[in-house]
């Protein structure tokens, strides 16, 4: 019923910004399309907060990020010149194709102090869209279906479960939903799926007869079919069709090394763009080698 338990791995962005790391992992790089996966937070941030902290403007190619928070606000600006917060329950999805620079900063923590909860995710594109235009889009409202049942808030972030769609613009057969599962309630996990995980972002839950606590992603075998909530729960459903192999250098994705290591030489030489309202500064690339 589950294949694996991947635990996150705290891991420091500078400036005192601390995820917890589940995708990739060593034993399993990807779960459908998704080839990365940030747990943010829980963290108070004091009104005041240093800039520092803020994610500088930084490339990608090759995937979609998917930007959902539980508490807080986010704001991203992009090369495109969109300029939006993210809340809770919404969703960003930029689609970086061949290519996109953002950046996301803590301004309302900045303002007035902020307590922050949320999910980071990259879906790596088909081969045959790796190269498609940058796009973004903003949903909040009636393009992300909602329902309650039996203790239930569920909300479809992305793709297709329960029937249901959502608007996010996906490109590979995929399913990403948030279930608010209150102490003892139980929610179908959707099949049909190639590959399938849960992760638990707080309390904790019941599968095949074992719990399992928060920061935890279970990659579901075919059987796994219910969950039950031990105590109140947020808990992330993923999965989808997979893509093939992918290949990560520092912010970039895709089935080609050299098409990173072209990436990386772009970026270093400065020949992607910056945000518009977002330029004064950049993340520089690691020293670590190129692929």
């Amino acid at each position: 019923m589950i294949e694996l338990v991947i635990e996150q791995r705290r891991r420091s962005l500078g400036g005192g910004m601390e995820v917890g790391r589940v995708l990739p992992f060593a034993q399993r790089r990807m779960i459908g399309p998704y080839v990365f996966f940030d747990h943010i937070g829980p963290l108070d941030l004091a009104s005041g907060v240093e800039r520092s902290v803020d994610v500088r403007p930084h490339p990608h190619i090759g995937l979609s990020t998917v930007t959902y928070l539980f508490a807080g606000e986010m704001m991203h600006r992009d090369s495109l010149g969109y300029e939006q917060a993210i809340r809770p329950r919404e969703v960003n999805w930029m689609t970086a194709g061949r290519g996109i620079t953002h950046s996301e900063r803590f301004e309302r923590a900045r303002a007035q102090g902020d307590h922050l909860h949320g999910i980071q995710a990259w879906v790596a594109l088909p081969t045959e869209h790796e190269e498609v235009a940058p796009s973004f889009s903003h949903h909040a409202g009636g393009d992300l279906p909602q329902w309650q049942d039996g203790g239930v808030h569920g909300q479809l972030v992305a793709g297709s479960a329960w029937g249901l769609t959502a608007c996010t613009a996906t490109h590979s057969p995929q399913f990403y939903a948030h279930l608010d599962m209150v102490r003892g309630a139980t929610a179908e996990i959707p099949t049909g799926h190639a590959e399938r995980a849960l992760y638990i972002a707080s309390g904790a839950v019941e599968l095949g007869g074992a719990t399992y606590g928060g920061g935890k992603m279970l990659v579901l075998g075919a059987a796994a079919s219910r969950v039950r909530a031990v105590e109140h729960s947020a808990v992330m459903l993923l999965g989808g069709e997979p893509v093939g192999e992918r290949f990560i250098y520092w912010n970039f994705v895709s089935s080609s090394k050299d098409r990173l290591a072209q990436a990386a030489a772009d970026w270093k030489a400065g020949r992607m763009k910056l945000p518009d309202a977002d330029d004064a500064e950049f993340a520089p690339l690691p020293e670590e080698p190129a692929p």
